[in-house]
């Protein structure tokens, strides 16, 4: 069962890029007219002593941890995008189809210095130039891949959005997803298991409606001959819901 993703090229995630950076460089304009402002009012005095150089650094060093964590906390905590990656329909996701962690996340953004060198993203643009999926070299230390989202569709069921995926879905939606099916089931399920389930929602709104219910059907099916029970009436995405929320908050052993 795979899943085919519309990989973004170069010009779009350049024109996402750009769109980051005058947004971060409009908040550093900021803080140093602030700067500016404090220094000018302030008394003046001949070179920095040693606590002016540590408050130098210090600023310097959370400038950095500024523009790494931007991009970073956007891409794990905004569903795999950033402000620009927003604009320009694109989603940064795993190469497996479902969304990045935080760690995942970090590892691709600070990769991203050496992607930039030796300036202009010449070595990011080289190696997006080298393989097939267009990826820099913070994708490939994170296994992570640029994509753009489905524009046609629409979701068949609200809370699941285009590229929302099931791990971030399911621990927002598991106080009102019902039990469909008893532990001692779910727990014969193992992590690939879930990874099929992850990979279906992150991809769903790629999938022609025709498609999509009979994919979600075909993998209920499998789900519930493995755990030996009875497939429940209904849409078969529920069930699917119900035992990734069952086998994420302990009612499955993810093994």
């Amino acid at each position: 069962m795979e899943l085919q993703f519309a990989v973004a090229g170069i010009g779009s995630r350049f024109v996402a890029q750009l769109l980051d950076i005058i947004l971060i460089a409009g908040v550093l304009i900021i803080e140093l007219l602030f700067f500016a402002w404090v220094g000018s009012s302030a008394p003046q005095s001949g070179p920095l002593d040693t606590a002016g150089k540590w408050f130098v650094a210090v600023l310097i060093f959370l400038n950095f941890a500024f523009v790494v964590g931007y991009f970073a906390l956007f891409e794990a905590y905004w569903h795999g995008q950033t402000p620009g990656k927003r604009v320009m329909k694109l989603r940064a996701i795993k190469d497996s189809g479902r969304q990045i962690t935080f760690f995942e996340a970090l590892a691709r953004n600070v990769v991203r210095l050496i992607d930039y060198m030796p300036s202009l993203y010449l070595v990011g643009v080289i190696t997006m130039l080298c393989n097939k999926q267009n990826k820099r070299l913070g994708d490939l230390a994170a296994g992570t891949l640029v994509v753009h989202e489905s524009r046609d569709e629409q979701p068949l069921l609200p809370q699941h959005n285009a590229f929302l995926p099931a791990r971030e879905t399911v621990e927002w939606k598991s106080p009102v997803v019902p039990s469909l099916f008893a532990a001692d089931a779910v727990a014969k399920l193992k992590a690939a298991d879930l990874v099929v389930i992850d990979t279906f929602f992150a991809r769903a709104l790629d999938l022609d409606v025709e498609v999509r219910a009979a994919m979600a059907l075909r993998i209920a099916q499998q789900m519930a001959v493995k755990m030996g029970v009875a497939l429940p009436d209904g849409n078969p995405e529920r069930a699917l819901e119900a035992i990734a929320v069952a086998m994420r908050g302990g009612g499955g052993g993810i093994r």
